[in-house]
């Protein structure tokens, strides 16, 4: 399938309900339609990856067939990659290892990994850090939401405490570690406080909705994004929002076309805005994320999900 349209994506200052109209999906809060034991966990230290977001996907873009109508996407804790991989050696181990551990809690957490949903796709990013899709059908978009598991290892083999969106929610965790009181900054005028509607509450559930609106213009629809340079399109016409004028690459030179003016960061498919360079073979079928948009930690920078070739990749700003 071909897209037919991009569409511009928006976080919403208000929640989608556990039960009734989804709209298009939600950030934060917990992923739908899944059991505790399908949460993809964490394969370096056996904690869950956090939900970052659920998104119901434009008819267009429903590139794995009819019946797939929406994935939710997970990330590694943030708070588990500041200044390196949280590892842990014994639970790293166990996770991949060909057979069942002797020790009772890594059997567990090795029998937890082996009743994966049947829809994840696992993937990393270039620092090695863990996400994951899972695709939904229209039955489990429209599902329950999904607590976590409890696994409730002990202490000697964490190799770090338990992530902060699992005590405070995962809204809540990216508030904490963005908002400084010291700074002396009215908390009602952070970007993030108007973005969520207020200071988020210490709720695994809390979340924001998603609105998509179909682009007025965008001559990349339903074309792979492509590296180009100067006034050369790409082999199969995909053409970057901006050019040089009069040819010259300066910095003075530097326009964006017509067609791209209003058109935002967070998008699905469609002409791409990376913070460095388009990343190497991606699909027509890609979603482009801020880090607001479910609570990422991306120097600053732009995130890009294929979904249908199952790659992930960002750059900082």
């Amino acid at each position: 399938m071909t897209p037919a349209k991009a569409y511009d994506l928006e976080m919403l200052p208000i929640s989608v309900p556990e039960v009734g109209e989804r709209g298009k999906g939600w950030c934060f809060g917990l992923p739908p339609g899944l059991t505790p034991e399908q949460w993809p966990l964490d394969r370096f230290n056996g904690f869950p990856l956090r939900h970052a977001f659920t998104l119901l996907l434009p008819g267009d873009y429903r590139c794995h067939g009819p019946d797939i109508v929406a994935l939710s996407f997970f990330g590694i804790s943030n708070d588990h990659h500041d200044g390196g991989l949280t590892v842990n050696e014994p639970v790293a181990s166990a996770l991949r290892a060909a057979g069942p551990p002797s020790d009772p809690l890594l059997r567990r957490l090795w029998q937890a990994e082996r009743s994966a949903h049947p829809r994840l796709f696992r993937m990393t990013d270039v620092l090695d850090r863990e996400y994951a899709v899972i695709l939904l059908t229209q039955a489990e978009f429209d599902g329950r939401l999904c607590p976590p598991p409890q696994h409730g290892y002990p202490a000697q083999l964490h190799a770090s405490r338990r992530p902060l969106w699992l005590e405070l929610g995962t809204a809540r965790a990216y508030w904490d570690d963005n908002y400084f009181p010291s700074s002396g900054t009215p908390v009602e005028q952070y970007h993030l406080y108007k973005a969520l509607g207020g200071v988020p509450p210490r709720d695994l559930a809390f979340n924001r909705g998603i609105r998509w609106s179909p682009r007025a213009s965008d001559p990349n629809a339903g074309k792979a994004p492509r590296e180009a340079y100067g006034a050369a399109a790409a082999e199969n016409g995909y053409t970057t929002y901006y050019y040089w004028q009069d040819g010259k690459i300066e910095a003075a030179n530097f326009r964006q076309h017509d067609w791209a003016q209003g058109h935002g960061e967070r998008h699905i498919g469609g002409t791409m805005r990376p913070a460095q360079g388009i990343p190497f073979g991606f699909s027509a079928h890609y979603v482009e994320f801020d880090e607001a948009f479910g609570g990422f930690n991306f120097g600053g920078g732009i995130a890009q999900l294929d979904f249908q070739a199952m790659k992930f990749d960002w750059a900082c700003g």
